[in-house]
């Protein structure tokens, strides 16, 4: 009995402490936006503040009118930015215009 619970102790704490898998895809945010800028020539178009789990972080999405790819990054306070998702063909919505008067 002792021997089962050492084990699933030791599985279960190895887990808990073990990196997340995207801490990969983190670094300080100068590095992630010079190689954003350098590699795919992508522009921050838009962000914001986001409340995540008590702190602050801030979204931003970079884009690139010329290979139309994009990237979503997060920032925490700490200065440290991470990668949340990547893709290809990234486009701007129209906004849609509402016409004044009656419907004929």
């Amino acid at each position: 009995m002792f021997k089962r619970l050492f084990a699933i102790t030791l599985t279960f704490g190895m887990a808990a402490t073990a990196p997340p898998a995207f801490a990969k895809s983190c670094a300080q945010r100068e590095h992630v936006i010079a190689k954003l800028q350098s590699s795919y020539s992508e522009e921050l178009v838009f962000g914001g503040l986001q409340k995540t789990r008590g702190a602050r972080a801030v979204m931003e999405v970079w884009t690139s009118k010329t290979t139309g790819s994009y990237t979503v990054l997060v920032t925490q306070a700490n200065g440290i930015s991470c990668i949340v998702a990547v893709g290809t063909d990234f486009f701007e919505a129209i906004p849609k215009i509402e016409l004044k008067g009656e419907p004929s």
